[in-house]
């Protein structure tokens, strides 16, 4: 009995390093191989579109190229990312600029990464309510349930050809695929399908999880990433479900920052919903593990078209990831600065609550000096423009006071990051 219970424990113990043998090193965090393998076009289910008609489902999968073991044997329990494309639900693609360079950067990593596409369109979208809206996000909500099943389909019928580990996929979109994303994540009860809905519908029925193709199969993951997006209601968010990363610009007119009227695509408004910025408030409120990333002065996916923006996209993306499949502390941020930049510094029953009070920022706006005095020993101190530079850092201080010159910074909003022995502290500073 003992020698049964000792290699019981042996076996375990091996599974357990097996699981983590991959996070040796800078896998999962950095780009450790130089070019990556693509499978285009592959269909992952079917289903009846908005205008009746049957449409096939594919997705791009993306591998790292070269990725073997020691002995020349393929890796088999790679982590497994998702990622749903933008367009407001009338365009995009699995292709798109939104997608793409995140896919390629993550399969650079040791990541497989699955860029979908879904079903588009709305009834009538130059008229659009309610009611057609959330029936196009339930679409997309069910293909994109068929797409994580096709992967577990395949690990248990097909010898898992693409080599991951099913008990590790991340869900992950862009604006509309971002709500399509944490939808997939919430929206997790029958009740929670809004009864206006008429699920006998052809492409709409089949419950929660639709019926897209691959039934059998379960459509868990590990945690949502959700890029500008949005979710009906925070209520469906509860203690115990997944951990959720967003990323939204405050300035965002296509999808809500917090809590607004979403507006239609061609004109009009559509519903209220509930944006990055209410998400994390919700997951804080109730202990939900989370991860926030406000581009201050931004606006709508600004990754899109910005090497700075996706630069520390992928980071953050990176550092919150690996955190789950390396088994590690959760890090909010990037390497480089370790800071959740996570609300508006007035926003009430937040770490900001009595800044004043603890720490002094005058004169602000300044034209030149800028006066830095807290009740806590500042260690060090940070300034970062609107794109994510680190503009100015100031470290070993350990003083109660300081000063932060201009010198030749352009005029402009700076984020100016306060690290005390109490924590940090995130202030925004004009300079004119």
């Amino acid at each position: 009995m003992k020698k049964l219970v000792t290699l019981l424990a042996i076996a375990m113990l091996f599974a357990a390093i097996n699981s983590n043998a991959q996070c040796v090193g800078d896998r999962y965090k950095l780009e450790i191989f130089s070019a990556f393998n693509l499978s285009s076009d592959i269909q992952y289910g079917n289903n009846i579109n908005y205008a009746g008609f049957d449409e096939d489902l594919v997705l791009d999968v993306y591998e790292p190229n070269g990725d073997t073991l020691s002995n020349g044997d393929a890796v088999t329990n790679r982590p497994l990312i998702l990622l749903a494309h933008g367009g407001s639900f009338i365009g995009g693609s699995k292709t798109g600029s939104d997608v793409v360079p995140l896919a390629q950067s993550f399969a650079k990593m040791g990541y497989v990464v699955a860029s979908i596409n879904y079903r588009l369109g709305f009834q009538n979208p130059f008229a659009l309510d309610s009611i057609d809206g959330t029936e196009t996000v339930v679409r997309a909500v069910h293909d994109y349930r068929a797409a994580i099943r096709y992967f577990k389909k395949d690990f248990s019928e097909n010898g898992n050809i693409y080599g991951i580990d099913t008990s590790l996929i991340f869900a992950g979109g862009v604006s509309a695929g971002a709500i399509t994303a944490v939808h997939v994540a919430y929206m997790d009860n029958e009740s929670e399908i809004p009864s206006y809905i008429d699920t006998n519908q052809a492409g709409l029925g089949g419950g929660i999880e639709g019926l897209s193709g691959n039934a059998g199969y379960q459509s868990e993951i590990t945690a949502v990433i959700n890029i500008a997006g949005a979710l009906r209601d925070t209520n469906w968010m509860n203690m115990g479900d997944l951990p959720i990363l967003s990323f939204h610009g405050d300035l965002d007119v296509t999808v809500p920052y917090a809590t607004d009227v979403i507006p239609s695509p061609l004109g009009g408004d559509v519903m209220k919903v509930d944006g990055s910025f209410s998400m994390h408030a919700r997951a804080n409120n109730i202990g939900l593990e989370n991860c926030f990333h406000t581009h201050f002065g931004a606006g709508h996916v600004p990754h899109t078209g910005s090497a700075i923006y996706t630069d520390t996209t992928i980071k953050v993306m990176a550092n919150f990831m690996s955190s789950y499949v390396c088994n590690e502390t959760l890090v909010c941020g990037t390497n480089d600065t370790l800071i959740d930049f996570s609300v508006d510094p007035n926003a009430p029953n937040s770490i900001y609550d009595n800044f004043e009070e603890r720490t002094k920022i005058y004169p602000n706006p300044s034209s030149d000096v800028v006066n830095i005095e807290s009740d806590f020993v500042i260690q060090s101190i940070q300034l970062t423009n609107l794109l994510g530079e680190i503009v100015v850092l100031k470290s070993s201080l350990n003083l109660n006071k300081t000063q932060l010159s201009k010198n030749n910074l352009p005029n402009g909003v700076y984020i100016l990051t306060i690290n005390t022995v109490n924590g940090p502290t995130i202030k925004k500073i004009s300079f004119n």
